[in-house]
């Protein structure tokens, strides 16, 4: 019999990533270049981007380059003169290493640089990171770094689709940080109208408009000592950037209605399901208030980005349902979480946590639109007009409102902007005027969606 003592499991602390090297080959710039492990680079002519560019015809915040397994993931910020692969305009697509892309006046060649290791951390041993349950590389790197930001003091902004557990990181950043005794106080940004925004932002005086009956002391006041969060703060309108702005700079600021100034000591973390560099190129959000919020820019990844760690999150939340043992047990045989592998999992996270809860209410799992796409016949013709795909409305009525509410309208953008192309002979003035729409924003729609 072997009587060696058993070592304890090692947790690796680091993994290799792969290197992207960008290089300028052609242009004003020619012969600058960065280098960067897994991150996405961001090129632009403004200050905060990985590559800072001289050339008049580049955006700000011309586009973003992202190493993915099989090349380059090239992704356009809604830039004034486009991107070019190949002498075509793209808005979003793969390239392999080696390719070359033109922006502006400038030719940019995307290599391969080796590969370094990078820090990643143990969730299940760092004290409030547990409730991640973080097996992926890819989350336990951006926790190795939001272990990192929480420790200073300076603006972060997480940037990831809706679901993803933004607020819980940022409330991981701010229980690990100095300011860890402080109030911690939230606004979603979303989820009011621009006057109340600014009510609950600033607070108001007794009087300050229709209803005021009474003083609000506002979440900068209350955070006061600790750590304001902006939830969605892409959704700031741009008649209340200046006032944020001010406030974050002077550290003062006055009440809605009022005369005397208040001062307050706060951090701020923010987060957005938005590109707020490509919002910047368009104008519809300040460079400079950009500048303040994102200091430091952590990505948060899609459930489909993390599938590793679909067992134990299916587990986090069985045991948080108080699930019985033969209820768990259940719930994490093959035969229930292989289907959960090929679902795209729109709502993320917290649609996860939502068929968990389903599947122990009811005994058996919810239907997924992955297992409807692969089951489902086609349905009959019908003689009512078909804008292209039909709309599932089963991801969507797992979710809040708000998330709801942008996943629908997004698959309905999806399948009337083609329909509505095609009937305008791709002219899009003419698909303006057909819609009863503003041809700017149906320009921006056609954008988001890469049909222009």
């Amino acid at each position: 019999m072997d009587t060696s003592p058993t070592l304890p499991r090692q947790t690796p602390t680091s993994v290799p990533v792969e290197v992207m090297r960008v290089a300028v080959v052609d242009g004003p710039d020619v012969a600058r270049g960065v280098s960067a492990a897994g991150d996405h680079v961001s090129v632009g002519t403004a200050e905060g981007n990985d590559l800072v560019l001289t050339d008049p015809m580049v955006s700000r915040f011309h586009l973003t380059l992202t190493c993915v397994p099989g090349g380059v993931s090239i992704v356009d910020g809604g830039s004034t003169n486009g991107t070019f692969f190949e002498g075509a305009r793209v808005e979003r697509c793969i390239v392999p290493f080696g390719s070359s892309v033109a922006i502006g006046q400038s030719r940019l060649r995307l290599e391969k640089g080796g590969s370094v290791e990078v820090e990643i951390v143990d969730s299940d041993s760092e004290p409030g990171l547990e409730r991640f349950s973080a097996r992926s590389a890819t989350m336990r790197r951006l926790l190795a770094q939001l272990v990192k930001a929480a420790a200073s003091e300076v603006s972060v902004l997480f940037v990831g689709a809706s679901g993803t557990g933004k607020e819980l990181l940022a409330r991981a950043l701010h229980e690990r940080g100095p300011r860890r005794t402080g109030p911690f106080e939230t606004v979603d940004c979303a989820s009011l109208s621009p006057t109340l925004i600014g009510s609950e932002l600033f607070g108001h005086e007794k009087g300050a408009f229709t209803g005021a009956d009474r003083r609000h002391v506002g979440a900068f006041e209350r955070a006061h000592g600790g750590t304001l969060f902006l939830d969605e703060i892409g959704e700031l309108p741009e008649s209340l950037q200046p006032m944020l702005l001010g406030a974050l700079e002077r550290k003062r600021f006055r009440r809605l209605g009022g005369r005397d100034e208040v001062q307050v000591d706060v951090r701020i973390v923010s987060a957005t399901h938005r590109d707020l560099r490509a919002e910047v190129n368009a104008q519809r959000f300040r460079l400079d208030l950009y500048y303040r919020l994102a200091v430091v820019r952590l990505g948060v990844p899609s459930l489909r980005e993390r599938l590793d760690d679909l067992p134990a999150l299916v587990e986090l939340f069985a045991k948080e349902s108080h699930a019985s043992a033969q209820d768990l047990a259940r719930l994490l045989d093959p035969s229930f979480l292989e289907p959960l592998t090929r679902h795209d999992w729109p709502g993320n996270v917290r649609e996860l946590r939502n068929v968990v809860d389903a599947t122990l209410a009811m005994g058996e799992p919810p239907v997924l639109s992955s297992d409807l796409s692969t089951s489902t016949p086609p349905p009959a013709p019908s003689s009512q007009p078909s804008f292209g795909p039909v709309l599932s409305l089963g991801p969507a009525l797992e979710q809040p409102y708000k998330e709801a509410r942008q996943l629908v309208l997004h698959e309905f953008e999806k399948a009337y902007l083609p329909r509505l192309l095609e009937r305008a002979n791709g002219n899009v003035s003419q698909a303006a005027r057909d819609a009863d729409m503003d041809r700017s924003h149906l320009w921006e729609l056609l954008r988001r969606h890469g049909l222009r």
